[in-house]
């Protein structure tokens, strides 16, 4: 049985245990025994982190220890998978650059605060993570990040909002990422920038059906990896992965 790793803490604004709660259900529905770990000892040994199938992040803010980072870091590049959500994995532990470069992704301002109201745009095409997906509606905070732009974008959101006034208008019209996928090393990585709140995912069941999705993609990495005899030497003789 495939096994997940769910970190949670950090800022209690964003409802870490609920959400943890929330994705260990998701995967547990699919075969995937999830484990909750509320603080971060758990990520102090790298032999144990690579006994998982997937890791998710849901710690906003806050710092984490170089070792620690590290580890997950070693963990993911050697095949394990790596998703979170909105400020729990794309807000966390704003020092650690390597974590910012792994994850794709950090967050700068959520102009208008909470309760905007826009479309979430999906790339139709772009990933099964999306199929058969249309664009949804979401009440939330509107995120503004700045990105990799190696990630593959799976769904965007239109900016500048109405109401939006200041230098927070003075951006031309853009398309931000909402939610994407990467590869670190052997490790597959997803994010989705929904979910301040956990019952986000209730009143846009589409946001819920991306996050679940984009986990077990996720979490399916290191599988492949074997399955297609790809290793780390490999990797770094620099052939492609995938």
């Amino acid at each position: 049985m495939k096994k997940a790793l769910i970190f949670q803490g950090g800022w209690d604004g964003h409802e870490p245990q609920l959400t943890s709660r929330r994705f260990a259900g998701m995967l547990e529905k699919n075969g995937i025994a999830a484990e909750i770990y509320d603080d971060m000892s758990c990520l102090s040994d790298l032999d144990h982190l690579l006994t998982y199938d997937l890791i998710v992040a849901c710690w906003t803010m806050g710092s984490i220890d170089g070792q620690h980072s590290r580890n997950v870091c070693e963990a993911v590049a050697r095949g394990v998978g790596l998703a979170g959500c909105h400020g729990g994995m794309c807000d966390a532990f704003r020092q650690d650059t390597q974590w910012q470069f792994m994850t794709g992704g950090q967050w700068v301002s959520h102009p208008g605060g909470d309760g905007v109201e826009y479309t979430v745009n999906v790339r139709h095409g772009s990933s099964p993570i999306v199929e058969g997906l249309d664009d949804f509606r979401v009440s939330s905070e509107h995120y503004y990040l700045h990105v990799d732009p190696a990630i593959e974008v799976l769904a965007t959101t239109r900016f500048p909002n109405d109401g939006v006034n200041y230098y927070h208008s003075a951006n031309k019209p853009i398309d931000m990422p909402v939610a994407w996928t990467k590869f670190w090393g052997l490790g597959r990585v997803f994010y989705t920038s929904l979910g301040h709140h956990d019952d986000v995912f209730d009143k846009s069941p589409n946001a819920a059906v991306m996050m679940e999705r984009g986990m077990l993609w996720a979490a399916g990495g290191k599988a492949y990896a074997a399955e297609h005899n790809l290793t780390v030497d490999r990797y770094l003789n620099n052939a492609k992965m995938y």
